[in-house]
């Protein structure tokens, strides 16, 4: 009976540390990772409203290219809260138009006359697209903070009217120097990615004849914590 009593105490009071572990004492390593140091906002990147700042492009041997912007927005459409009030203009999209002269494993890009920064640490992109029902798949093209190139696949336009088109940007390894990488623990500045276009990839099946593809409202969710906590005092560097 006494070695009962003595086995159901240690077990209680096991439990009960346990419990204590669990609920009342968190990790310590993730402690302000995921929590106390994000500040996840949605801002936009990009309306598509100034004439002339968005270019497209393919091989002269496959087809050739217009883009230009039109009336119009997607229904739907959700405003950043953020931005409401402050009358910033949102009345068109970006249209591009191909012609093809011959049917093959094409693409096509369409990029902006200089690189968009997004402002913190992104997390995802995403973008209302009329991709006019084509098996054809839209390609995020983005840029680190030590400028090297990488691709996202957003996803096949096989769909009717508009939708939003969402892509993730996987976080970069502990190492800080593979993957995609958007900060450098050396500077309070400069970081983040730049969006440096969308490629399509046209499917051989289809590519012929004129295809139109609309974008509308490119947006972020980022990581602003680093934003809103610099210190104003700092050195700029760039001289």
């Amino acid at each position: 009976m006494k070695k009962f009593l003595i086995i159901t105490l240690i077990l209680c009071i096991g439990g009960f540390a346990f419990a204590q572990q669990e609920i009342g004492t968190p990790d310590a390593e993730r402690i302000g990772i995921d929590s106390a140091q994000q500040l996840i906002k949605e801002v936009s990147v990009e309306k598509f409203e100034h004439d002339g700042f968005w270019l497209s492009s393919m091989s002269s041997d496959n087809g050739y290219t217009t883009t230009r912007l039109f009336r119009g927005s997607p229904l739907g459409k959700q405003p950043i809260p953020d931005e409401e009030g402050l009358n910033i203009p949102d009345d068109h999209v970006l249209g591009t138009r191909v012609d093809f002269l011959r049917r093959g494993y094409h693409h096509f890009t369409i990029f902006p006359s200089r690189p968009i920064p997004i402002e913190g640490i992104t997390k995802t992109v995403s973008l209302w697209v009329a991709g006019r029902n084509f098996n054809h798949t839209l390609v995020l093209l983005i840029q680190d903070f030590y400028g090297r190139n990488y691709e996202f696949i957003m996803g096949k336009l096989n769909f009717m009217g508009w939708q939003k088109m969402t892509v993730a940007i996987p976080p970069a390894p502990d190492d800080g120097l593979s993957g995609v990488v958007q900060r450098s623990y050396h500077y309070q500045g400069n970081f983040g990615i730049k969006v440096m276009g969308f490629r399509i990839d046209c499917d051989p099946m289809e590519a012929r004849g004129s295809y139109y593809i609309y974008f509308d409202d490119l947006r972020a969710e980022t990581d602003l914590f680093s934003e809103h906590h610099r210190d104003p005092d700092d050195m700029v560097d760039g001289w």
